[in-house]
């Protein structure tokens, strides 16, 4: 079968397991496919597999018919009653003017089920739990709990503590600020909560009774205290209802219709002058009902903003001040209706009623389980609701489902048949009826109930299946449909939307989490310290006859010394409880809340069309974002746009579209070739082909309804192709579009039919319909309306009209729509769409051959470029054919058994011997910038998996688009129904990896991937497949297979799938999980992540209330997380360090003092300066260090993505930098106690005045000073960007504390007066705080020197750059002191600048200088070219480019492997890359340009200008062997004319040093876990250098590049032009060849083409070039010229 071949692979992807191999077990067989097409091809396989699977297994066992319960299309006959597959939880029963069972009732006949409210809360907390669970929450840090403790004890003054009752006050002080930052978080959920819960509902209410509900359903306390009684009108209700009196006016009448109905007739007078509603007056499907797909906004909107929407254009418009809803009253005097003549449902037209039920109207939260609700078009749904009847003649109407999935199509859903007569209160009153409904799950996607009812006319019991096709799912909108009345079946927490949300969580950050265990270890030192000095107090106590005795009689508190020596324990722990931060706390939440403020007001971060910044709704996990190792995306308004965009398709074997895709533009951009594809360039030149193509249409018809701003579809070929009348290729593309036009169940609108009755626009089920029928439009083929059964459309200005006889919809399994018409002329045609594959196999036996294969053709390069594809066919039928199997449609769609099969086997009756007309091609749009983000996300190591509800196809397409899955990965399709074929298929996918990659490491120390280095693998999985995966049995196989992937889509998956696949990750890798999403559907899992994101959509959104963070666009988590989260895990483990290390510096020093006070606690310190050095003396540094420190600049983090890694490897806040940090604490703290000891031990301890500087407060205070001066310094020393502030603050901290020193002096105390003078005036003093500080700071000095010097990690390098070298110029950056650096730069002093004279690493944007240099241009050689060589030239295949160095004592180097490291993808070249000795992650010079550079032009000597470049007739290489030029050459000095052959540019001997200053140090050195996977082996061939360095004037300096080296460089020394020199090939040659024209420059921003110099040039002005290669391993140092 030749259709099938575009499934095989292309030749380099053929696998092993191959399709038809029978010895593999069909289970077994996990087929890997590499690109779009075939991975679309194999999962519609894999669908169509299993559903004869699953046939196959329903015929085997009528026992299990009908188990299998799919979503299916929506269907107008009855179907048969299954059960459905048992939902646990037990089933309800909802009653209609029904009697509840004997069963369902109590002895006071009152119903014993209570059903949950109709309110939600999304909230932590209510006003009665918020003190015990908040505090609950904040004693969770074990520190609190100490804190209390202490507290406590420090109340008895037998501890000896100064003042026990202001201990209390710094605990009090951090539990209130959080508590109340926690409260004001909690008060915004709550806020939004209200909102929603008090929109207005309308719902049957007067004298009618909702039977599910008790008689009085108040709670025992509101009897008791007699509250809102039964049947009394609320606060809330009675103000939402004057509102909307006032607003309404008096006076409206009520006509409920429906179109072809008149029977049906509701009308009601509420006085003498009544306004007509016309615009509702006539329900069903008129078009001016037809609303704004976008004109909804979730919570609902206000009454007047519902005003404004709800009545169509060309309706009638309400007089100002009244609103729609002003049609409700009092509608207990409706007239009698006339009913319908039908006898068939649940009304008992026989039965008389009192009349007195009325719509009134209520709040969402007052809905019950039970009650009758009316919906009018645009009004969000309020709870679940089962249609009972709606304003359309076939029961149908149209759900919006933006807020539950994010998908702006329209769904259709349909009316119960046994109640779709209904349409007024009193035939409510006139039925009786029950509903049996399964109980509430988390499945959007499945309901199953029964409709049971006693038949009024015979009495017989009936019943009448309900499905998910009948159910509106709270939070969706309805569209489209005047009015539906629907009944009440879940409510609240019980709705679909809810159960799929889960509960608000509390998150911790990763470092608190890690703070516990830190807090726990100074907890053990604490106690340690306590003890010690608790046991040497007992012993000291214990001796007999010492002079204590006499001296220190009744200081002890009792006579006993073990309880002595319990009273010293607990009296050191009072001493020492700083050790144990509890300003660490408080000071995390002022930097974590500088920290938001700052995320909030980054303008890069700003959306303007939502007008909104980035929000952080959740403060304290901001450190989390700089760890994130998986993101989780949804798909659909996350990553795309929802707007479908017709861009190519396939007419009769034509192809026409010139459009270009966003997986296009990536698949360039990967080979190198993105400069091809221009942005502006492209729009330019699609621009002209439009306005060519709009042109040729126009002369030759006249197409009232065009759009031309719409119009996706550029190709001039199309417009000729169907003008020219001479061409047979005009009928094909004439039946193409006219099907187009035809096969579809779009809504044609016009929005203003008076003003603009040419504006057309449609309403489809899916963006893609709407697409297509759009894109004929505007090529000349509008649908213009239907009517009833008639189709109207135009033929390049002709109207034609079309009797719709059948419609075959389109569903997952079918994949195909057909609609059956009778043409203008009689005769009849069926038109059918679908997927390729599908149709193909129904095509005719006798089809041309060639057609099929080149449509098919087509239709995989369509799909390979990231399109959505359609195949278009048709043929004729006969009037007998028709009408026979019309006859067996029928009677299948009536039937009562199998229904759904004999449907699928009618439709195959007459879907066959189709002929094709072509193929469709759609682009998804993705949102702005998307591709780039996961490029970028990719190169920091963070895997991105989707989560989408989409169906497979679509996710495959989508991901092939944004570049996520790529053509060289091996892409794994699982698609199973049972367990044991999901197990199957995931060992398979594992044995697959393993064969390829070995056995999987889960070392931490390895984790984030580094792409491109190994061969990589995705997975494609379909939420019933995933279902099985997430069992407990097959969950730890799934996420091994998941994570050696690189990137993970599951399609088809539920909101509890989602978070249940995220929780998978978090919890079994223990990795730092991120959540994105646009919808309600995506809540799930954004609460469940450590951090959660949501976008904002246009009118707000679910998911950004439930967020972490929220902002408008999906490529600002780049940003979020390589720049502000990078930053802030940085600084709060720097802040986290230093808090412990000035905590235990300050009280170690105070520990070693203990032996020489007998162990009894007494305070070393003033008691003022234990109070005040956590709270002023030392904090602030700390907080500046925690709120502004940067290690490396925002650019410079972009642009090396890869320095994220660090991040995901938990390498900045280990246990190992914790302990370093104490046991540094601990060193300074006993330099600080013993060198005052040893300064006042041997010295003179006498002041200058003569008094004595020997008591315990001079000592003290010295030993405090030159703590905390140590302490400051530390953290000025750990800071790597110093603003004024944090010059201010650390240098400011130290000079408050001495401040303090001189006013305390002056107040009168037993201990400290006059200090100051005592002190100050000392050279003892300021001497021995001096070199204490001095020596206690010295070893973190030289470490830190040593290891930034000899051992960097790549951010030390990064950074050295940005402050030292020119990355900022290759960002394009300015510098701060631009001022001193510019002065006026002359084309002279130009030539005299460092980089012509020093060796200097030229940046990308200085090429675009406005100099007086034209930059010669290069090209690579051909490789099949002869190349003449010298004896040190190096081998071509080891040639590297120049890459000449600056002082900055920086190489760039680039590791072995093939991969980019640049901002946007540059060129690679296919030869080998000579790699330095000990290879860093980066390289500079691999930094993109800042802009789009032009393309080269050149004006030759006869006037000609062209893009052309000029021949080289009489070069060697004549040809260029590789079409990837080499990238941004760079301008130098011009080339000396060499003195003899063999001075050719010879590389230079790499300094050792220099490579050692890049690779970070040795690879088992902790800190150098970072990217050393990339590096190659020492002992490698291609990391030797070689060559000789020879001598230069200074004047004479050149570097050219090996690699682009291959064309005439022109050395003109004299004007004569005569010394001119093949440099490539050693020829020497004169420049006047007759037959080669040197051009001009005419760009000279262009660095890209070869440019051959001029024999009239100065010879200042030829500039030899320096290229830089793409992948960048630029270690060939050009020699310099004798």
């Amino acid at each position: 079968m030749s259709f099938l071949k575009r499934n095989h692979p292309p030749p380099q992807d053929i696998d092993t397991d191959d399709e038809n191999d029978e010895n593999i077990d069909p289970e077994l067989r996990l087929r890997t496919v590499r690109t779009a097409a075939s991975a679309i091809a194999e999962s519609i396989k894999s669908e169509q597999r299993a559903e004869r699977r699953k046939t196959m297994h329903k015929k085997r066992s009528r026992f299990f018919r009908g188990r299998h319960a799919e979503k299916k299309p929506v269907q107008p006959a009855v179907a048969e009653v299954v059960p459905a597959k048992e939902v646990p939880g037990q089933r309800r029963n909802v009653y209609v003017n029904h009697p509840l069972s004997a069963m369902e009732v109590d002895h006071d006949g009152e119903p014993t089920v209570r059903y949950v409210r109709n309110k939600v809360r999304t909230t932590k907390y209510t006003i009665f739990t918020f003190i015990p669970k908040n505090l609950y929450e904040q004693f969770r840090r074990v520190a609190n709990l100490f804190f209390l403790s202490l507290v406590v004890l420090q109340l008895f003054p037998v501890f000896g503590a100064a003042s026990g009752s202001i201990a209390v006050l710094p605990l009090a002080f951090i539990l209130t600020v959080t508590a109340i930052k926690d409260g004001v978080e909690d008060y915004r959920r709550g806020t939004l909560d209200e909102e929603v819960n008090t929109s207005a509902a309308t719902k049957l209410d007067g004298g009618w009774r909702n039977v599910n509900q008790p008689k009085d359903p108040r709670p025992w306390l509101e009897k008791l205290l007699g509250i809102n009684p039964p049947g009394k009108v609320t606060k809330g209700v009675r103000k939402l209802r004057d509102k909307e009196a006032g607003e309404a006016g008096k006076g409206l009448r009520v006509v409920l219709s429906r179109t072809g109905d008149d029977s049906s007739v509701l009308t009601h007078d509420l006085g003498q002058s009544s306004i007509d509603l016309p615009g509702r007056a006539v329900g069903g499907r008129r078009l001016e009902d037809i609303q704004s797909v976008d004109s909804h906004s979730y919570p609902p909107a206000s009454l007047a903003e519902v005003s404004k929407t709800s009545l169509s254009e060309g309706s009638q418009q309400l007089p100002k001040g009244s609103t729609e809803w002003g049609q409700f009253g009092s509608l207990s005097q409706y007239q009698q209706s006339v009913h319908s003549q039908s006898q068939v449902g649940v009304i008992d037209w026989r039965k008389h009623t009192g009349g007195s039920a009325r719509w009134e109207r209520t709040l969402w939260k007052k809905l019950e389980v039970g009650d009758i609700v009316l919906l009018r078009d645009n009004d969000q749904v309020p709870a679940d609701i089962v249609v009972l009847s709606t304003s359309d003649a076939d029961g149908m109407c149209y759900l919006e489902t933006k807020n539950l999935d994010g998908e702006t199509n329209l769904k259709p859903r349909k009316a119960v048949k046994a109640t779709s007569n209904i349409t007024s209160e009193e035939d409510i009153e006139k039925s009786s009826f029950y509903l049996d409904s399964e109980p509430p799950h988390q499945n959007l996607y499945l309901y199953h109930g029964v409709l049971r009812y006693r038949d009024p006319s015979s009495g017989d019991q009936k019943q009448e299946p309900v499905t998910i096709n009948e159910l509106l799912l709270r939070g969706c909108a309805l569209r489209n449909t005047a009015w539906i009345i629907g009944l009440v079946v879940f409510t609240g927490a019980d709705t679909k939307i809810m159960l799929n949300g889960g509960d608000t969580p509390s998150k911790r950050s990763k470092i608190e989490k890690e703070t516990n265990f830190n807090v726990l270890v100074n907890f053990g030192v604490l106690t340690l310290m306590c003890l010690i000095a608790a046991i040497f107090s007992g012993i000291n106590d214990a001796k007999t006859g010492t002079s204590a005795e006499f001296f220190e009689q009744g200081s002890d508190p009792t006579s006993s010394f073990v309880v002595n020596a319990i009273i010293t324990f607990v009296s050191c722990l009072i001493a020492f409880q700083n050790i144990v931060p509890i300003s660490l706390y408080i000071s995390i939440e002022i930097v974590k809340t500088i920290q938001a403020y700052f995320i909030s007001q980054d303008i890069e971060m700003y959306y303007r069309p939502y007008d909104t910044p980035c929000v952080p709704k959740t403060w304290n996990i901001s450190d989390d974002l700089g760890q994130i190792e998986y993101v989780f995306s949804d798909k659909t308004g996350t990553l795309t746009q929802n707007i479908m965009e017709f861009q190519k398709c396939s007419v009769h074997g034509v192809a026409y579209g010139e459009g270009v895709t966003e997986a296009q533009r990536g698949a360039a951009t990967r080979e190198g070739k993105a400069d091809a594809l221009d942005p502006e360039a492209l729009n330019e030149k699609l621009s002209s082909l439009k306005r060519q193509m709009l042109n040729t249409m126009g002369r030759a018809f006249k197409n009232r309804y065009l759009q031309s701003d719409k119009l996706t579809l550029v190709s001039p070929k199309l417009a000729e192709d169907l003008t020219d009348r001479s061409k047979e290729q005009r009928g094909h593309l004439i039946a193409f579009f006219r099907a187009l036009a035809l096969c579809h169940s779009v809504l044609a609108d016009k929005p203003d039919a008076q003003l603009d009755p040419y504006n057309l626009s449609y309403k489809a089920e899916s963006p893609d319909e709407a697409a297509l029928v759009a894109a004929a439009r505007d090529v000349g083929f509008p649908f213009i309306g239907k009517s009833k059964d008639l189709f109207e459309i135009e033929v390049m200005g002709q109207s034609e009209k079309y009797t719709l006889l059948k419609m075959l919809e389109f569903n997952s399994t079918r994949k195909r729509m057909s609609v059956v018409m009778r043409c203008p002329d009689g005769r009849l045609v069926l038109y059918c769409k679908g997927a390729d594959s599908v149709i193909y196999a129904r095509l005719a036996k006798d089809h041309d051959q060639q057609l099929k294969e080149q449509t098919s053709k087509d239709m995989e390069a369509f799909a390979n470029s990231g399109l959505r594809t359609l195949c278009i066919a048709y043929r004729w039928l006969e009037e007998e054919e028709y009408m026979n199997w019309s006859r067996t449609y029928d009677a299948a769609t009536n039937a009562i058994e199998n229904r759904d099969e004999e449907i699928d086997k009618a439709n195959e009756l007459i879907e066959h011997s189709l002929q094709i007309l072509g193929a469709t091609a759609l682009e998804d749009k993705l949102q702005e910038g998307v591709p780039e983000a996961i490029e970028m996300l990719h190169r920091a190591g963070i895997k991105l998996w989707i989560l989408t509800g989409d169906k497979l196809q679509t996710a495959i397409e989508i991901g092939f688009s944004c570049n996520l899955l790529k053509n060289d990965m091996d892409l794994m399709i699982l698609s199973a129904d049972t367990l044991e074929q999901t197990r199957a298929q995931i060992e398979a996918g594992l044995n697959k990896i393993a064969s390829v990659l070995g056995p999987p490491s889960w070392d931490q120390r390895k984790r984030g991937f580094v792409p491109g280095a190994q061969a990589s693998f995705a997975v494609v999985i379909d939420g019933d497949t995933l279902r099985h995966a997430l069992t407990p049995e097959l969950k730890p196989l799934f996420l091994n297979l998941g994570t050696q992937c690189e990137t993970v889509v599951c399609c088809r998956v539920s909101p509890a799938q989602k978070a249940l696949t995220v929780n998978l990750v978090k919890e079994g890798r223990n990795a730092m999980t991120l959540s994105i999403g646009d919808g309600a559907n995506d809540v799930a899992m954004i609460q469940e992540a450590n951090i959660g994101c949501g976008l904002f959509g246009l009118e707000g959104s679910q998911a950004a209330m439930s967020a972490d963070y929220a902002f408008g666009q999906f490529r600002f988590l780049t940003k979020l997380l390589l720049v502000h989260g990078r930053w802030s895990y940085q600084r709060v483990a720097d802040m986290h360090s230093n808090f412990f290390y000035k905590n235990v510096i300050w009280t170690f020093a105070m520990f070693w003092y203990l032996p020489f006070n007998s162990f009894d606690a007494t305070y070393l310190y003033q008691y003022t300066f234990i109070l005040l050095y956590n709270l002023i003396f030392t904090s602030l540094p700390v907080i500046i260090l925690g709120a502004f420190d940067q290690d490396i600049n925002a650019q410079a983090a972009l642009a090396f993505p890869q320095l994220y890694v660090r991040g995901i490897r938990g390498l900045e806040y280990t246990r190992t930098k914790f302990w370093m940090y104490m046991g540094d604490g601990l060193y300074q703290s006993a330099v600080v106690f013993f060198f005052p000891y040893l300064v006042w031990t041997l010295g003179l301890s006498i002041s200058w005045n003569g008094k004595g500087i020997d008591s315990l407060a001079d000592f003290g205070t010295t030993v405090s000073v030159a703590a905390i001066v140590a302490a400051n310094t530390y953290v000025g020393i750990n800071t790597h960007y110093w603003t004024i502030m944090t010059w201010i603050v650390v240098i400011g901290s130290s000079l408050v504390m001495l401040l303090w020193i001189v006013v305390y002096s002056f107040f009168f105390s037993s201990d400290f007066i006059d200090e100051v003078t005592i002190l100050f005036g000392t050279m003892t003093f300021w001497a021995t705080v001096a070199i204490a500080a001095v020596i206690a700071l010295a070893p973190r000095f030289i470490v830190k020197y040593i290891s930034t010097v000899y051992y960097p990690l790549d951010k030390d390098i990064v950074r050295e750059m940005w402050v030292k070298g020119d990355l900022k110029d290759q960002l394009g950056l300015g510098h701060r002191k631009e001022k001193n650096r510019s002065k006026s730069i002359s084309p002279r002093t130009l030539e005299a600048a460092p980089m012509f004279h020093e060796q200097h690493s030229r940046s990308l944007s200085e090429i675009s200088m406005h100099n007086p240099y034209e930059p010669a241009m290069t090209s690579s050689p051909g490789m099949g070219a002869s190349r003449q060589t010298y004896l040190d030239t190096p081998p071509m295949s080891e040639a590297g480019d120049v890459s000449p160095r600056d002082p900055a004592q920086y190489v760039p180097v680039q590791s072995s492997l093939m991969q980019e490291t640049h901002l946007s993808p540059l060129p690679q070249d296919n030869r080998q890359q000579v790699v330095s000795p000990q290879p860093s992650y980066y390289s500079v010079s691999e930094l993109p340009p800042p802009s789009p550079l032009p393309s080269p032009k050149y004006r030759y000597p006869n006037g000609e200008v062209t893009s052309t470049p000029p021949s080289r007739r009489t070069s060697v290489a004549t040809t260029r062997a590789s079409s990837k030029t080499v990238p941004q050459a760079m301008p130098t000095s011009p080339l000396p004319e060499p003195r003899t052959p063999n001075t050719l540019q010879l590389p230079s001997v790499q300094p050792p040093g220099l490579a050692r200053r890049m690779s970070g140090g040795s690879p088992t050195d902790p800190g150098t876990f970072e990217m050393r996977v990339r590096s190659p082996p020492l002992d490698t061939p291609s990391a030797q250098s070689h060559g000789h360095v020879f001598e230069r004037s200074a004047s004479e300096v050149s570097y050219a590049s090996y690699m682009t080296a291959p064309d005439d460089y022109y050395t003109a020394e004299d004007d004569d032009g005569e010394g001119s020199y093949d440099r490539a090939y050693g020829q020497p040659h004169s420049s006047s060849h007759p037959q080669q024209q040197h051009p001009q420059v005419y760009d000279e921003d262009d660095d890209r083409a070869t440019i051959v110099g001029d024999n009239r040039q100065d010879p200042r002005r030829v500039s030899a070039v320096s290229a830089m290669s793409a992948a960048s391993a630029a270690t060939w140092q050009g020699g310099r010229a004798l």
